[in-house]
């Protein structure tokens, strides 16, 4: 029985998905410039062809994986924009930090994807995007701190300090799963958040 277009587009799909998920850990552990595509496909398990049936150049593949990350930031922008408690958003979203770093090394990866795309030089066209995207991010964190701040849910002190110093224990947590990799444990949200939150909130 032929296979109908959606079983053919959920081929597709998977096969990209081990494309990138393959590219993602090449590019951490090589870097971009040292990573060939038949190392991709290799670790793909896909045969050279059928990766340039996807992606046309190892650029193509990296800058995809760039928007990837980009869209990424713009959700967790929109979701501090919510009108909803800071305590909560903030909560929901390290939760969702922590499992994802618990359960795989995607989230890791792509975060530092992000920092090799600033100093790869691979990504001019969406250097300024990735700009906009986290000064925009910074920005939506800063407000929902200060808001917090205000009701009395965080702690005092400059929100966009606040802010940096948040985002720079997620991203450190990230190189640490990469660089220690198997002695790696994930503080739990409560210890990630103790920096902000105050005590019995």
């Amino acid at each position: 029985m032929p296979r109908t277009k959606e079983q053919f587009e959920e081929m597709r799909n998977k096969t990209r998905d081990k494309i990138q998920l393959a590219a993602m850990q090449l590019f951490v552990q090589k870097g971009y410039s040292s990573t060939n595509v038949q190392e991709i496909a290799d670790l793909a398990g896909i045969s050279i062809g059928l990766l340039y049936r996807h992606y046309k150049t190892k650029e193509e593949l990296f800058n995809e994986l760039v928007e990837y990350s980009i869209n990424g930031i713009k959700g967790v922008s929109d979701l501090f924009k919510q009108d909803d408690s800071p305590k909560k958003l903030i909560e929901q979203f390290i939760n969702e930090i922590y499992n994802d770093m618990v359960n795989g090394d995607e989230l890791s990866n792509l975060l530092i994807l992000m920092t090799q795309s600033i100093f790869s030089g691979v990504t001019h066209n969406v250097e300024n995007e990735i700009y906009k995207q986290d000064t925009e991010m910074l920005n939506a964190t800063e407000n929902l701190i200060k808001k917090g701040q205000e009701i009395g849910e965080f702690r005092s002190g400059n929100p966009y300090e606040l802010a940096i110093f948040f985002y720079s224990t997620i991203q450190g947590l990230a190189m640490m799963k990469v660089m220690v990799k198997d002695s790696f444990i994930m503080p739990s949200p409560s210890i990630i958040t103790a920096f902000l939150v105050k005590e019995g909130e």
